[in-house]
This record gives structure tokens, C-alpha cells and sequence, in this order.
């Protein structure tokens, strides 16, 4: 079984966003972020991998394979092509708190902005909120 790449690391938050994020508007956006998912959440933000952003953690066990690791509760990466926010659970019951949210892309487990402002931020909130819950309920959370 392969192992894991993304872990939790001791690089420079900040410093990655300043390296990292490709606009001017990305890295504002990234700096707001930061600021907000730190003060809902609670957790001190952590790079995980090479380009992740994250809050919090959780320890999961996969039902499918034998695959296990830890995960951020929350999270986001300032890429190339749009802002990746690691905010959403993917679970059926949550999928109304997506209709307020605004101008977004999904993909298969994160959510994809051009820009901060396309969203509604307290809408955010909510979802991640939701997610939170579910995945400290079904696994646990470390903090």
C-alpha cells in the first residue's frame, strides 16, 4: 500500500502563501481565509503536503481499501486555477447548505473559487461547520 504524501509539516504558513499564491487577489484572498477558518475553527492553520492549508485534524480508516491516514478538518490551497476549499463532506444532507453559497465549482471533495467574493462567506461558515461535526463524529477529530 502506497503511503500517504500529504502529512502535516512545520513549513511557513505565510510564507507559502506569499510564494505560492499567483495573484494579488489570491494571496488577499488566502490571507482572509486564514484568518477566518483560524478564528472559526479554532486550530492553529498547518501546511499539510507541499500545498494545503489546513485546520484541525482526523484520523481516518477507509471501508473500501486499507487505507488510513490523518486529514485536515478544513482547509484550503491557493492554486493556479482557482482557490481549493477542503470544506465540504460530500454527504447528501449537506448538499442544500451549497445552494446559498454563491459562484463556485465542485469537484470530487473540495470546492473551487475564482475569488473570495464570489461566496458568501457566512454561508462558508455553515458548511463548514457541517463538515466539522460529521467528521469528528464518525472519526474522531485531534484537533
Amino acid at each position: 500500500m502506497a503511503e500517504l504524501k500529504t502529512k502535516k509539516n512545520d513549513a511557513n504558513v505565510r510564507e507559502f502563501i506569499l510564494s505560492f499564491a499567483d495573484t494579488e487577489q489570491k494571496r488577499n484572498d488566502s490571507f482572509e481565509l486564514l484568518k477566518m477558518m483560524q478564528e472559526f475553527t479554532g486550530f492553529e492553520p498547518q501546511m499539510w503536503g507541499t500545498s494545503i492549508i489546513g485546520f484541525g485534524s482526523y484520523h481516518y480508516k477507509s471501508e473500501r481499501s486499507r487505507q488510513e491516514g490523518d486529514w485536515p478538518l478544513v482547509g484550503f490551497s491557493p492554486r493556479k486555477a482557482a482557490i481549493s476549499l477542503y470544506v465540504y463532506s460530500g454527504m447528501e444532507e449537506h448538499e442544500p447548505l451549497l445552494k446559498n453559497l454563491g459562484k463556485f465549482k465542485m469537484g470530487k471533495g473540495c470546492i473551487y473559487v475564482k475569488k473570495l467574493s464570489d461566496i458568501n462567506q457566512e454561508e462558508l461558515k455553515k458548511i463548514m461547520g457541517a463538515t466539522i461535526r460529521f467528521l469528528q463524529a464518525k472519526y474522531g477529530g485531534q484537533g
